[in-house]
């Protein structure tokens, strides 16, 4: 036993907390801190440094072998945002830009580590504490759309749901997972159909009342996949047909949600109108225009434009691309080291999701999710999403730490 392991118990036994549960209740309140992300920094900054620390006192971080390829692209991701930004040290904003991607690295290198021993429970004290947050960011949007008693200026943007966080666009997706777990538990025959459709109306109706484009398009991506994964992993015909009625009671669900509300007027014509191109993706000033004019620029800029300087300086308006962010904020060694670790994280998902285990079923959502998110990133700028970070670390993680074994049809079959 380490010293900080001696020390570790010494306080635990000292409080009458066992160091396990400790852990797991440290997981759980820096997942439902998550969600507080309208003021800056947030309580999730000030949570995940508390969670490290215990962490690191009880002896709970190891470093399996197959994490390690993910660290290695993020210091290089990093590394490169790190030579951008050196012609702008006396700007504070990239500065600040740069020093939280370094913190998100540090976090989903967290994530990623801690799974490597009592997995399967460490990630239940997550999903709890996360489908908790989300409820809180979920409910405080729909008062948000809602004005209900002047909080609108709060918790809402431009007359769409914002909920806890600055922007609609992150809500979306944030409620996502949560959407997620939610509907594996309905598919699967957790809990009550009844209880199980109750909950997950509140995140669905927050998620739609963002009138976000891409917060649906997550979320549908998502949802489709995951029902796919668990049908295409079930061990039997009898699961398979069982699930078939679960999707039908959970379709009928969705839609009667979604009926109640585009039966108001008023949301009906939002969504109509939210649901096409709007005046700024197009043109060449449009969102897309700078997209194109920005490549070649690109080409022949080593280390970018600098951190934020797209938006700032070149074309008035985000990337909307996180792969077209990584090379104009992060440089050539940046822009590579993103798209090599996405794809490198592709890889090791899809492998790591066929295999049979205890951590399969928690893996399904977490994969489904950070996929079609990760795919998402031509259109949205996800670089500095809090839980981007921690799907892809959770991915890392239980793809350590589940055996290789049983992967490809013959997993399938089994």
């Amino acid at each position: 036993m380490t010293a900080a392991g001696d020390i570790a118990d010494t306080v635990a036994s000292g409080l009458r907390i066992p160091t396990r549960r400790l852990q797991h209740a440290l997981l759980g309140l820096l997942a439902f801190s998550g969600s507080l992300a309208i003021i800056e920094p947030s309580p999730y900054e000030a949570m995940f440094l508390v969670a490290l620390f215990g962490f690191m006192i009880t002896g709970g971080i190891r470093l399996p072998r197959l994490v390690v390829p993910l660290i290695l692209l993020l210091l290089a991701f990093n590394l490169g945002g790190v030579f951008s930004l050196i012609p702008y040290l006396d700007q504070r904003k990239s500065v600040t830009f740069v020093a939280i991607s370094i913190y998100l690295m540090v976090t989903a290198i967290f994530f990623a580590t801690i799974l490597s021993q009592d997995g399967e429970e460490r990630l239940k004290a997550i999903r709890s504490g996360f489908v908790a947050s989300a409820w809180v960011a979920a409910i405080a949007g729909i008062a948000g759309y809602l004005d209900i008693a002047g909080l609108g200026s709060i918790f809402s943007l431009y007359g769409r749901a914002s909920g806890t966080f600055k922007d609609p666009n992150v809500l979306g997706p944030y409620l996502t997972l949560a959407v997620a777990f939610m509907v594996q538990d309905i598919m699967t025959g957790r809990g009550r159909l009844v209880m199980s459709l109750a909950k997950l109306s509140v995140p669905m109706l927050a998620l739609l009342l963002t009138l976000s484009r891409g917060a649906w398009i997550n979320a549908v991506g998502s949802v489709g996949l995951l029902v796919l994964l668990i049908y295409l992993t079930s061990r039997s015909n009898g699961q398979r047909s069982r699930l078939v009625g679960q999707v039908a009671a959970l379709s009928a669900g969705v839609i009667i949600v979604l009926l109640a509300a585009l039966s108001s007027g008023e949301i009906g014509e939002l969504v109509a109108q939210r649901a096409g191109l709007q005046s700024y993706d197009m043109g060449p000033t449009g969102r897309f225009g700078g997209q194109i004019r920005s490549l070649p620029l690109l080409l022949d800029l080593p280390n970018g434009f600098g951190p934020l300087r797209f938006s700032s300086e070149m074309y008035g308006a985000a990337p909307h691309n996180v792969f077209l962010n990584a090379f104009a904020s992060y440089g050539w060694l940046g822009g590579i080291a993103y798209l090599v670790l996405i794809v490198t994280t592709f890889f090791v998902g899809w492998r790591t999701v066929l295999r049979r285990g205890p951590l399969q079923r928690h893996f399904l959502p977490i994969w489904s999710v950070f996929f079609v998110t990760a795919l998402q990133g031509i259109q949205i700028d996800s670089d500095h999403w809090r839980h981007f970070y921690l799907l892809l670390g959770l991915v890392w993680g239980m793809a350590a730490a589940t055996p290789r074994r049983e992967t490809g049809p013959r997993a399938l079959a089994s």
